[in-house]
C-alpha cells in the first residue's frame, strides 16, 4: 500500500513555491532597480525649461512612490514570508530527505583518507554521546547513532564498504520505493473533517474563483488593452458628423473612468463649483450621468488650465484620465476608420493634440509657448512683424520675435528653447508602381505613395524627443498621423508614424481605381502640437487597363505548364502497378469509354495516362497473338 512522505510533499512544496517566488522577486527587484538606478530621463523625467521643472519633479516623486504602493508593499510582505518557508524547507530536506547523501566520513566527522584507529575511536565518541540509554525520549539521538553505526559498518565491514563504493549504500543495492508526496498528517482520523472542507474550499471555490476572475477580467480588453465596452461607446457615439466640441464627452464615457469616475458625496460641491468656471466652454451635455458628468467636467478644467482649485483626490482622477488619453483617443481613430469617417478620424487627433497642450478651440496655438499668455498671444498677432500662429512665430528670426517684453532673461530663453524643441516639418510626397516599365498608373496596378517627413529643426544623426508639454503629466513621444483621404471624406489609409529619426519615410499602398482623374488628401497631423497640421493634394491620372499589351507567355513557360506534377507522376506510377485484371478490359467497354471521352477535353496528365493504358494493351496483345477481341467477347459471355 503506497504510503503518505512528508519529505515527498516538501519537494512538491518547494517546486510550486518557486513558481510564485521567482516571478515575484523579479518583479520587486524590476521596481526598485526602476526607483533607484533608472535614470531621469528615461522615465521622461527631463526639465529643458523652467516650465518642465515641476513635471520632472513629479515624475520622480512618483517614480520613488512606486515603493510604497500597497499593492507592492503587500506582494513584498508575502514574499518575504514564502521565502523564508523555502530556505527552512530546502534546510529540512537537506537533513531528512533524499538530498542528503549518504557519506559515512562527514558523519564520523574525520577525513576521508582517516585509517581504521581514527575511524574507531570517531565511532567510539559518537555512538557513546547519542547512545538512546543516555538521551531517552530524543528519537533524533537515536537516529543519529544508527546513522554513526551505519557508517562504522561501511569503512570497517568488507561487505559493506563493497556495497558503499558501488551502490552508495552498505545494505547493497536497494529497491525503488513509491509514495505520495502529501503529509501524513492527512491519514490523521481526527483531520478527517478539516481535510474535506479545505479541499472543498480549494478545489469547488479558490480554484474556479481564481479561473474565472482572470478569464472575466482579460476577457474585457481588446486592442491596445482598450475594453470592449469602450469601443461599442465609440461606435454608438462618433458618427461622420461628430463635432470636435462633442469628443470631450464621448472620451469621459470610456469604460475604464466608469467605476473610477463614480462621484462621491464630498465630491459633488467641488464638481458644481468647477463645472461654473468651465461652462462657458462646455457644450451643452448630451449624457446626464453622474459619471459622465465628472469626467466631463475635469476633462474641460484641464483643457481651460483650471485644475487648480481641484482637491487631491478630483485631480488624481483626471491624472488617471489623461494617463489613459492617448490609448483611449488611438481606439476612437480606429473606430472612425471602421466607420470611414475622415472628419471625425481628423477631429479626434486634434482633441489629442489639446489634452496634450491643455488648451481648448478658440485658444490661440502661441499658449504652448512657456510663460504666454492670451495677452502675449494676442499682442504677437498684431502690428509689425505679427505672427497669428506657432508656425509663423517659429519661423521668425529670433530678434524679431514679439510678446518677449516684460519677460526675464530665464523666460525668453525658456521660448526660443521651446521654439527650437517644435517640430518644423517638410512633406514631400512621390506616387508610382513597383517594378513598372513606364510612368503611367493603370487601372487595377497596386499604387504606392511614398511620404517623406523632414524635421528641419534637427541635425543630421538627431532625434526627436518628448514632447514640451508641461501641463500633461506624463511623457509623450512625438509623432505624426499620416492619413490618405477622398475628396468625399473617405478615408483610404490612417497610419501613426512614431519613428523619431530627422528624415523618415512612410509608404501607402492601395489598388488604383478606375480610370479618370482622382485628387486625394493627404494628411499629415501632430499627436501633440497645435498648429503644425499639413494638408496636401495628389493628383493621380489612371488610364485603362485595355490599352496594355497582351501579355504573351513564353514557350517554355507554357511547356512547364503541360509538365506533370510530382503527385501525377506517382499517380501514373500507381497506375502501371495496376493488376492484369484492370488491363484486360473489353473493346466494347474501351470503344464507350473512347466515345465519353472523346465528349470533353482531357488534361496532360490524363492524356499520358491513357497512352501507358494503351501500351499496356499493345504489350499484353503481343505476347498472346491468338487473343483477338472475339476471344475477349467470349471470355466475357461464358464470365
Amino acid at each position: 500500500m503506497l504510503q503518505y512522505d512528508d519529505n515527498g510533499f516538501y519537494f512538491f512544496l518547494l517546486s510550486s513555491l518557486s513558481f510564485y517566488l521567482i516571478p515575484s522577486w523579479y518583479r520587486i527587484v524590476g521596481t526598485v532597480y526602476s526607483a533607484v538606478m533608472v535614470k531621469d530621463a528615461d522615465i521622461g523625467a527631463v526639465a529643458r525649461t523652467s516650465d518642465e521643472k515641476v513635471k520632472a519633479a513629479k515624475l520622480k516623486h512618483d517614480k520613488m512612490n512606486s515603493l510604497k504602493d500597497k499593492a507592492f508593499l503587500i506582494n513584498l510582505g508575502i514574499t518575504v514570508v514564502l521565502t523564508i518557508l523555502f530556505f527552512v524547507l530546502v534546510a529540512s530536506v537537506s537533513e531528512d530527505g533524499e538530498v542528503s547523501s549518504f557519506d559515512p566520513f562527514s558523519i564520523l566527522e574525520v577525513d576521508s583518507g582517516a585509517d581504521n584507529k581514527i575511524i574507531k575511536k570517531a565511532y567510539k565518541k559518537m555512538s557513546l554521546k547519542y547512545h538512546p540509554d543516555k538521551n531517552p525520549n530524543n528519537p533524533a539521538a537515536e537516529a543519529k547513532f544508527m546513522m554513526v553505526a551505519k557508517a562504522y559498518e561501511a569503512l570497517t565491514d568488507a561487505t559493506a564498504k563493497e556495497n558503499f563504493e558501488k551502490y552508495g549504500n552498505p545494505d547493497g543495492k536497494q529497491s525503488l520505493e513509491v509514495s505520495i508526496g502529501l503529509p501524513s498528517f492527512l491519514l490523521d482520523t481526527t483531520n478527517r473533517n478539516f481535510v474535506l472542507m479545505a479541499y472543498l474550499i480549494i478545489m469547488v471555490g479558490i480554484i474556479p474563483f481564481c479561473v474565472w476572475r482572470y478569464y472575466s477580467n482579460s476577457s474585457k480588453f481588446g486592442e491596445k488593452d482598450v475594453m470592449y465596452d469602450t469601443y461599442s461607446w465609440y461606435h454608438h457615439n462618433l458618427s461622420e458628423h461628430t463635432l470636435i466640441k462633442s469628443l470631450p464627452e464621448v472620451f469621459c464615457g470610456s469604460a475604464e473612468f466608469r467605476t473610477r469616475n463614480k462621484p462621491l458625496k464630498e465630491e459633488k460641491n467641488d464638481i458644481q463649483k468647477t463645472m461654473q468656471t468651465v461652462r462657458s466652454q462646455m457644450q451643452k451635455p448630451k449624457f446626464n450621468h453622474p459619471v459622465c458628468i465628472k469626467g466631463n467636467v475635469l476633462t474641460h478644467a484641464h483643457l481651460c488650465r483650471k485644475v487648480s482649485g481641484l482637491s487631491a483626490k478630483l485631480r488624481d482622477d483626471l491624472n488617471f484620465m489623461l494617463q489613459n488619453s492617448s490609448s483611449l483617443i488611438d481606439a476612437m481613430i480606429t473606430v472612425c476608420q471602421h466607420q470611414d469617417a475622415l472628419q471625425t478620424a481628423i477631429n479626434c487627433i486634434e482633441f489629442g493634440q489639446f489634452v496634450t497642450q491643455a488648451m481648448w478651440t478658440k485658444d490661440s496655438s502661441l499658449l504652448q509657448l512657456p510663460h504666454f499668455t492670451k495677452a502675449e498671444a494676442e499682442h504677437c498677432s498684431k502690428g509689425k512683424n505679427a505672427a497669428a500662429s506657432i508656425k509663423e512665430y517659429i519661423a521668425m528670426e529670433d530678434g524679431e520675435k514679439k510678446g518677449m517684453a516684460n519677460f526675464s532673461a530665464t523666460q525668453k530663453e525658456d521660448v526660443l528653447k521651446t521654439c527650437s524643441l517644435i517640430p518644423d516639418l517638410t512633406v514631400e510626397t512621390k506616387v508610382f508602381v513597383e517594378d513598372d516599365e513606364d510612368d503611367q498608373v493603370y487601372e487595377g496596378d497596386l499604387l504606392t505613395i511614398n511620404v517623406t517627413l523632414t524635421r528641419n529643426n534637427l541635425k543630421e544623426g538627431e532625434e526627436a524627443g518628448l514632447v514640451h508639454a508641461p501641463f500633461f503629466p506624463y511623457p509623450k513621444q512625438e509623432g505624426w498621423w499620416v492619413v490618405l483621404g477622398t475628396r468625399e471624406g473617405k478615408i483610404i489609409d490612417i497610419q501613426k508614424v512614431t519613428k523619431a529619426g530627422r528624415v523618415v519615410d512612410h509608404e501607402i499602398k492601395f489598388l488604383a481605381p478606375r480610370q479618370g482623374e482622382y485628387e486625394f488628401h493627404l494628411h499629415v497631423l501632430s499627436n501633440a502640437y497645435i498648429g503644425l497640421d499639413q494638408k496636401h493634394p495628389v493628383e493621380l491620372t489612371v488610364n485603362d487597363a485595355s490599352v496594355l499589351p497582351e501579355y504573351k507567355i513564353h514557350p517554355d513557360d507554357a511547356e512547364l505548364d503541360d509538365e506533370p506534377t510530382l503527385f501525377e507522376e506517382m499517380m501514373m506510377q500507381n497506375v502501371e502497378e495496376d493488376s492484369d485484371s484492370d488491363d484486360e478490359d473489353s473493346d466494347s467497354d474501351d470503344d464507350d469509354e473512347e466515345e465519353e471521352e472523346g465528349i470533353k477535353e482531357l488534361s496532360a496528365a490524363e492524356r499520358k495516362k491513357e497512352e501507358l493504358r494503351r501500351a499496356r494493351q499493345k504489350a499484353a496483345a503481343g505476347e498472346d497473338d491468338s487473343d483477338d477481341d472475339s476471344d475477349v467477347e467470349e471470355v466475357y459471355t461464358e464470365k
